[in-house]
Parts: C-alpha cells; sequence; structure tokens
C-alpha cells in the first residue's frame, strides 16, 4: 500500500485518510475484502473500478454512511472515526445527482449545513457566498434549484460541501450525469478547485479517462480487493495484469509463453514471433510460464513497400482489413498470422493498399502474467 507523498523527502507525512484492512458484507456477499489505503493532505486520490468494484461502498464507509462489518483503523486528520456518526466526521461528500432541496434557494442549499451547525445567520450568509464564488456562481445565490443547469447544479453541490471547510472532500461519480462536454469541463474546474484549496480529494469514478485525467495517485478495485494502485501514468503504461490492461483501453493483448527475461525486460513467443518489451507484473517473472502482450493501437507503426521482409523483435507482416473512421483519426484492423492488430492511424493521406508490416517499439510494449492467479480474473 502506497503511503503517498513525504514531507521532507525522508520522513513520511501522517495521512489524512487512514483505512486500513477494512472488510464489508452484505449478507453472503463480500463487497470488501481486507481493503486498506491512504491519501496525504492535498491529495487527489481517485478510486476506480466497474460497478460491483466496491468502490462506493468504501466511500461510504469513509464518509460514516456504512458501518463496516470489521476495519482495523478508520482515521480521519489523526482522529479515529469508526464509532462517529457521519455529520461529526470531517468529511463531505458530493453524490452523482446532486442532492439538493428544490424548495431552498440555491444560497440556502449552500448554508444548509452551517444551519444544522447552528452557525449565525449573517455568518452563514457570509460563508455560502464566498463558496459559491469559489465554483463561479457568485451571482446565483438567490436563485432556484430549478433555474440552473447541471453544470451549474454540480457546482452548487460542491459549493455546499465546501463550505463547511471539511478535511476530506468525497466525490462519488459527481459528473456521471452531465453530458460529455461538460463533463470535460467540470474536470478542469475541479483540477483548478482542488490546486487553489489544497485540500484532499477522494474521487470515485467507472472511467479511466476522469482518473488519467485528474489523479495524483489511482486505485483500481475489482471484486471488493485493490489489484493495482500507483501514479496515472504507472496504471496506463505498466498494468500488473490482464484485467488492468483490459480496463485501461488496451486495445491488443496476445497470449504467448515466457521466452526470456533480462533487466526487467521479457520476450514473449506468440505464434512463430518473438514479442519483447518491458515486464509489468507485480512478481518476478519465471522462463517458460504464460505470458501476455499488450501494445496500445496508438504505439503501433505501420510500415509499406516490402518492409514485411524485414524481420526482427516486434516486426511483424500484415495486411489490412476493416477500417473504421472516427473523426480526428482511423481506427485500422490488420491481420496477422497470429490474430487481429489495431492501430489508430492520425495520417488521413496514408496510402492503406500499400501497408504489409506493422512493428512497435520495445519500450512501448506491456508484458504481463498469464497465469490466472496473477491476471485479476
Amino acid at each position: 500500500m502506497s503511503t503517498g507523498r513525504e514531507s521532507n523527502g525522508s520522513v513520511p507525512a501522517p495521512p489524512i485518510l487512514d483505512v486500513s484492512n477494512v472488510t464489508h458484507r452484505f449478507d453472503d456477499v463480500v463487497a470488501l475484502d481486507r481493503v486498506s489505503i491512504c491519501a496525504q493532505q492535498g491529495e487527489f486520490l481517485t478510486i476506480l473500478g466497474q460497478s460491483g468494484s466496491g468502490k462506493t461502498t468504501l466511500l461510504r464507509i469513509i464518509s460514516g454512511l456504512e458501518t463496516p462489518t470489521e476495519v482495523e483503523r478508520l482515521a480521519i486528520a489523526g482522529q479515529d472515526v469508526t464509532d462517529v456518526s457521519a455529520a461529526d466526521r470531517n468529511c463531505t461528500t458530493v453524490f452523482q445527482h446532486y442532492a439538493l432541496f428544490p424548495h431552498m434557494s440555491v444560497g440556502e442549499n449552500v448554508a444548509y449545513g452551517l444551519k444544522v451547525r447552528g452557525i449565525a445567520a449573517d455568518e452563514r450568509r457570509r460563508r455560502a457566498q464566498e463558496a459559491l464564488a469559489l465554483v463561479r456562481l457568485a451571482d446565483k445565490y438567490d436563485r432556484r434549484v430549478h433555474q440552473l443547469s447541471g453544470g451549474e447544479r454540480q457546482r452548487v453541490a460542491l459549493a455546499r460541501a465546501l463550505v463547511t471547510r471539511p478535511a476530506i472532500l468525497l466525490l462519488d461519480e459527481p459528473l456521471g450525469a452531465l453530458d460529455e462536454k461538460l463533463r470535460l469541463d467540470m474536470q478542469v474546474e475541479l483540477l483548478d478547485l482542488h490546486k487553489k484549496l489544497g485540500m484532499t480529494f477522494v474521487y470515485i469514478t467507472h472511467s479511466q479517462e476522469e482518473a488519467l485525467t485528474m489523479s495524483d495517485r489511482v486505485v483500481l478495485m475489482r471484486g471488493g480487493h485493490i489489484v493495482q494502485e500507483g501514479l496515472p501514468r504507472a496504471l496506463f503504461d505498466r498494468p500488473a495484469n490482464r484485467f488492468v490492461a483490459d480496463f485501461m483501453g488496451v486495445e491488443n493483448i496476445f497470449e504467448g509463453d515466457l521466452a526470456a527475461t533480462q533487466d526487467g525486460q521479457a520476450v514473449v513467443s506468440v505464434g512463430s514471433h518473438q514479442l519483447a518489451g518491458a515486464w509489468c507484473g507485480q512478481q518476478p517473472p519465471s522462463v517458460g510460464q504464460k505470458a501476455i502482450v499488450g501494445i496500445r493501437a496508438e504505439r503501433v507503426r505501420l510500415d509499406a513497400n516490402g518492409s514485411a521482409a524485414a524481420s526482427g523483435t516486434n516486426r511483424i507482416p500484415c495486411r489490412p482489413a476493416s477500417t473504421i473512421y472516427k473523426g480526428k483519426y482511423l481506427d485500422q484492423s490488420l491481420e496477422t498470422d497470429f490474430g487481429t492488430v489495431k492501430a489508430r492511424i492520425w495520417d488521413s493521406d496514408i496510402d492503406l493498399s500499400q501497408i504489409d508490416g506493422l512493428w512497435w517499439a520495445e519500450r512501448d510494449c506491456m508484458v504481463m502474467p498469464g497465469s490466472p492467479e496473477e491476471t485479476g480474473g
């Protein structure tokens, strides 16, 4: 488990969120199985996973909305909150569907948490206006919720969560209800807000794009377990197993046998070809074991006019098959003697009829374990 950032380069700073060995069951279903995570002050931590992975259950346990079946430690800002109610925890949650009160004005929605805490009316209004200014809605204080767009409602929900000045902001798929352009715009706004506040964000999503765009660190979950965590680039370029590679959108995955290893590099026999790349598994590789080779479509290079005769590692004869137009680029399928390879083509003027070979650089190639216990499935 990563311990996050360090305060002076040698002594780890105490985590602002510390969850150790939490297990949660719904009747016979194990939603979380001894999961441990932490987050440092000011970190943007994303918990990523498909539906049913346990990510939202974990968030609800952190917020106090769910009581875990078992937990070794659950602390926020150094305080053990295992038995502390949700209202008394130093964190707030932003939900996907806003959960705003339709009968209240925007300002009243934002100030509601302060009202519950007994803050005086003048102070509530001042702090609510400050929070609305943070999310660029300073002129909306007296508006009704139904008069706002979806993006504005989401920003009101953010302001309401921020107005109580929590140690941690929990965000449960907050962009899931927005259309694509607005969702992309809100990613930028969330990043700007995080940078401005220096607050710890714990963000739940099923979108690998959101995780890659916004996070300092990503925790990928499956079936109540953490399957890989680390920097976004690590999960994108060095997935630890087939499940991670699939989830992170690796288009080309081929099975073979590990033929050789040296200094972190691995060679895999796939059909009659030798494919080489960086070993990404969490355990040391062993020659002869089953292995998986992954390469992203945008990293596949194409050759023409007799280049198929060139032999060498990661160089493969091919012939063009189907083409899918995607506007900015083409998704091109290429048939080889061990299966179909997908390439992403940005040059619209390329003459596909001349393509007879493909290749990729070893540094772009991922080699993962192929044994069932290590593939994530």
